[in-house]
């Protein structure tokens, strides 16, 4: 480890591991110490902030170019998808290819871990973008300081499922990271929940109580949905899961948004 990397502090260190896995965003290396780890989750849905930022700024842009609607969809639908990496679409194909395999638990588990694609992972992520598309050319321009509050709560709520679900493997992302916060999981709780408060007080701020409403319900429905199915067909989350999660909720929320900006 270089002299660069001993004195890096601890809550910085958490902020470039979480960048650094959930992003793409350039980051410095760091090895991944058990001070780091700690907090890591705290900083998660900072990465929402940043892509609502971008899609609002694509948005502006894409109004001062003069984009017609198809690429400013399909544009708008790349967005998060480039800053993440595709991180949570791998456990969307993942998770997807599972579920369409109706075998047994043990079976399901076991193609989590297969890094190949299947047919039904291709099949259900060509519907997806397809339905984000649909969803986001459906969006007005006052719908978007509002979308920067979905990217945090479905991040917000994705961190908390990681650390308050059982877990379906003793291995895997979502046990080192639980594993990983250790002691200080009770404060991390505690930051995550206060940053789906922030999303949900912007998203009200910005748009109103009715979509601040509508949007908090549908994020509810489908964590729940979610918490059900993971126990049921999984027996707990993993990274996968808590992936797949997230694109889900992405996807019903934005819907959601759009049926907003058009009431």
């Amino acid at each position: 480890m270089s002299s660069n990397e001993k004195t890096l502090p601890s809550i910085l260190e958490s902020f470039v591991i979480a960048f650094s896995m959930y992003s793409r965003i350039p980051m410095p290396f760091v090895e991944w110490s058990e001070c780091g780890m700690k907090y890591a989750f705290c900083f998660f849905p900072l990465i929402g902030v940043v892509i609502g930022a971008c899609v609002c700024a694509f948005c502006w842009l894409s109004v001062q170019a003069g984009l017609g609607i198809l690429a400013f969809s399909l544009l708008g639908t790349a967005v998060p998808l480039l800053i993440t990496g595709g991180i949570h679409m791998d456990g969307f194909l993942d998770v997807t290819d599972a579920r369409s395999s109706f075998q047994s638990r043990e079976r399901k588990l076991e193609i989590l871990k297969d890094p190949h694609a299947g047919a039904f992972a291709i099949a259900g992520c060509g519907v997806y973008l397809l339905l984000y598309a649909a969803a986001f050319s459906e969006l007005r321009l006052e719908a978007f300081p509002a979308i920067g509050g979905i990217y945090v709560m479905t991040r917000a709520l994705s961190g908390l499922s990681v650390l308050c679900f059982p877990k379906a493997r003793k291995d895997g992302l979502a046990a080192t990271f639980a594993k990983g916060t250790g002691n200080g999981a009770p404060a991390v709780k505690a930051v995550l929940a206060v940053w789906l408060l922030a999303g949900i007080a912007f998203v009200f701020l910005v748009s109103g109580t009715v979509t601040a409403v509508i949007l908090t319900v549908a994020a509810a429905a489908v964590f729940l949905w979610y918490h059900h199915m993971a126990m049921h067909e999984f027996g707990g989350t993993t990274g996968d899961l808590a992936g797949y999660f997230l694109q889900t909720a992405e996807l019903a929320m934005i819907a959601a948004l759009a049926v907003c900006s058009r009431i």
